[in-house]
Formats: C-alpha cells, sequence, structure tokens
C-alpha cells in the first residue's frame, strides 16, 4: 500500500495526553526509525519529541527541548534519539552539510521538527507526524507511514489505521 495512504489519526485532548501517545510511540519504536514533524508554531512537536524520549528510555535527569539554535540534541536512551530542529535552515542543501546521512543510517532514532523543509531527503520509511491545532488545548495528529509498521505502533491503544 502506497506510504502516504496509510495513517493513524488522533485527537489529542490535553498536552499531556500527547506527551502520553508519544510516550507509548516511544516504546515501539526501532533503531533506525526516521520521524519527520510538521505543524504550526506551539502545536505540539516538542511535546511530543519529550514523550518519545521517555518511550525511548531518555532518564528523566534530561529535559528534553527544541534545538532551534543548535540544531540537534542528542540524548542516550536504550538506542540514542537524535532530535533535529531544522526551522532555521533554508533547504535540504544546508541540511546536507550537517552530515545527516550518519543519522539516518545509524544504530538510533531520529526525529526532525520542521521537517517539511528537508523532504526530499527523507528516507522512504519516514513516520511523517503532522500537528494541526483544532483549539486551544486539543490537536489532530496525523501519522503517516508503511501500514505493517503504524499497526505495531497502534497495537493496544485506539488508534486505528487506515
Amino acid at each position: 500500500m502506497n506510504q502516504k495512504n496509510t495513517k493513524i489519526e488522533i485527537i489529542s485532548e490535553s498536552a499531556e495526553q500527547t506527551w502520553e501517545i508519544a510516550r507509548f510511540i516511544g516504546g515501539k519504536l526501532r533503531k533506525g526509525d526516521v520521524l519527520a514533524l510538521s505543524g504550526e508554531l506551539g502545536s505540539g512537536k516538542t511535546c511530543f519529541t519529550g514523550g518519545l524520549g521517555r518511550g525511548l528510555g531518555v532518564s528523566e535527569k534530561y529535559q528534553i527541548t527544541s534545538p532551534t539554535f543548535t540544531l540537534i540534541n542528542e540524548y542516550p536512551a536504550r538506542c540514542k534519539l537524535y532530535h533535529f530542529d531544522v526551522y532555521r535552515l533554508n533547504g535540504y542543501s544546508e541540511f546536507e552539510d550537517l552530515g545527516y546521512e550518519e543519522y539516518f543510517c545509524g544504530d538510533g532514532i531520529v526525529v526532525i521538527e520542521w521537517a517539511e523543509k528537508i523532504v526530499q531527503i527523507l528516507p522512504a520509511d519516514t513516520f511523517f507526524i503532522s500537528f494541526e491545532y483544532l483549539d486551544e488545548n486539543r490537536r489532530r495528529i496525523i501519522i503517516k507511514g508503511q501500514k505493517n509498521r503504524l499497526k505495531e505502533l497502534a497495537i493496544d491503544t485506539k488508534m486505528e489505521v487506515s
């Protein structure tokens, strides 16, 4: 099935729920997974990444924050979490200068905020996660990816793969 036609859609009622959903997903991710996050400022991308990190086993002693000015934060976990924020980049050529292939082909999990800026160079099996404001607290989260992997992420939740 076409990756773009395979998705999970979730309505999160709060930042806490977004964090918990991501924590659950983080527990199911595998080495080499790439997550491309997109959405307006304040829509939940960094909150989601914080939950993913805890699900991967990032210690509470690490505060998971957006690396807007450093471009990348690395966190130790069961497999390393590489958290990119490419908001300040003008396009994928600037990302190429960072040696991104090393991260995409490594033993960690890669999360990229503002990934729409570098979509041309993302791996084919990337999870695309978009965040949309519904109101002050609620967000629509749409996760697109390969059907078999999305089913793994949806196990034991109310998430449905369509």
